[in-house]
């Protein structure tokens, strides 16, 4: 099933977030109102008042102006969150819009969590259709069969701008007495393309066909990450160079969820310009050697005798490595694995690592036993190096001048 998640308008969604019970509203750049939530709403501020006339209708009304970018990061960092912990199956046409392949359980959970109306259906449309009429953490289902006509049936006409349908089309068959997606149903293929355009009516037609959106695309995580710091007072001790730099690579750390990164990057901008350097990373890096690494490199940059005012790390060429833990998945579950050890039980055996950094391979790893765990030497087991033997010198002068003229010595 496709769940999806309706948080339109994303920017009065992030605001009523951090503001909870208070009436807000995002305003434009010229002060007037471009979205205000139910609380404003019901207090009669209404999108275009300017800001006065919308203080003098709700006095407690808290406005912001809208910043697309810090809106954009919160959409991505949402995104996210939806590939790491529910599915690789994620899509976003738009801010505010997500489409997520889940089950209903799942869907339930995103609900509950993200406090907004999710649609489930077997299709994009379906699912959209669905959480238009939803609730605030509540999860709509289109149905199949016979209960996604009645579905079908049932859809105002608002909602059908999730079918393709902008809002001059809802406009004019608003004039034309139709009151949702029933009456459109009833027109001839040619008619919905006639009225509503070649391509808008092709789009509807194809869905009344039954050809829809049923699967999703992999979710692509961004291959940057990036985390600032400015602070209040240039920079141009190393001290306090050392303890920005811990503070974004603890952040990095934490964004990075098990991938790895190929490459660092400092950013530095001083009063004569930005300097930046770069350096190959190899391995896995805990914090403390991401911090200490970005501090050799901002040392190459030599920009903090000139005062640091913004530092920036950059990690690049982002990949999420695969493990396999055994040959076949699950092998210790299979059958075949039991009657082998009892016909041979020397038969099996498994890689223990004792440090995968190690430069000597008997010290990387040993075999052990697959069912004891005790280590089992073979022939592709690299064996301990050997203390060499102590030789001990025996004072015998008899007998070394006896084998001496016996022509031994």
């Amino acid at each position: 099933m496709i769940a999806c998640l309706l948080l339109q308008p994303w920017s009065l969604k992030l605001l009523t977030r951090q503001y909870p019970g208070v009436p807000a509203a995002v305003l434009k750049e010229g002060g007037r109102v471009l979205y205000a939530d139910q609380l404003a709403t019901d207090a009669g501020v209404t999108p275009g008042q300017p800001l006065h006339a919308a203080l003098s209708r709700c006095p407690e009304l808290h406005a912001e102006v809208g910043c697309p970018a810090q809106a954009s990061a919160a959409w991505a960092e949402l995104l996210e969150l939806l590939y790491s912990g529910f599915s690789d199956r994620v899509y976003s046409p738009q801010e505010g819009l997500a489409f997520v392949k889940v089950g209903a359980g799942a869907a339930r959970q995103l609900a509950a969590l993200l406090e907004a109306p999710v649609g489930l259906g077997g299709s994009t449309e379906l699912s959209q259709l669905a959480a238009l009429r939803a609730l605030p953490g509540e999860v709509r289902t289109a149905g199949t069969g016979q209960a996604e006509q009645a579905f079908l049936m049932l859809t105002p006409l608002p909602h059908l701008n999730a079918l393709g349908l902008t809002e001059r089309h809802l406009e004019r068959l608003q004039f034309l007495g139709i009151d949702g997606l029933a009456a459109l149903m009833k027109w001839s293929a040619a008619q919905r393309e006639a009225f509503l355009g070649v391509e808008t009516g092709q789009r509807l037609n194809r869905f009344f066909r039954g050809e829809r959106t049923s699967a999703l695309p992999l979710h692509h995580a961004p291959l940057l990450l990036s985390r600032s710091l400015e602070p209040d007072a240039p920079l141009l001790e190393p001290g306090e160079a050392a303890a920005a730099l811990m503070d974004l690579a603890t952040a990095l750390c934490e964004e990075l969820e098990g991938r790895f990164a190929a490459q660092l990057r400092v950013k530095v901008h001083t009063l004569a310009g930005e300097v930046q350097a770069t350096r190959q990373l190899k391995g896995r890096l805990d914090v403390r050697g991401l911090a200490r690494l970005a501090e050799l490199t901002l040392h190459e940059t030599q920009a903090l005798p000139l005062g640091i005012d913004r530092i920036s790390l950059e990690l690049t060429g982002l990949s999420r490595p695969a493990q396999m833990t055994s040959l076949f998945a699950r092998i210790g579950d299979l059958d075949v694995t039991g009657d082998l050890l009892r016909r041979f039980p020397q038969a099996l055996v498994k890689v223990e690592w004792l440090d995968e950094y190690a430069y000597a391979a008997d010290a990387q790893y040993r075999w052990v036993d697959w069912a004891s765990g005790e280590p089992r030497p073979s022939p592709i087991t690299p064996l301990p190096p050997q203390p060499p033997a102590r030789l001990r010198r025996v004072s015998d002068p008899v007998g070394t001048h006896q084998r001496f003229f016996e022509g031994e010595g």
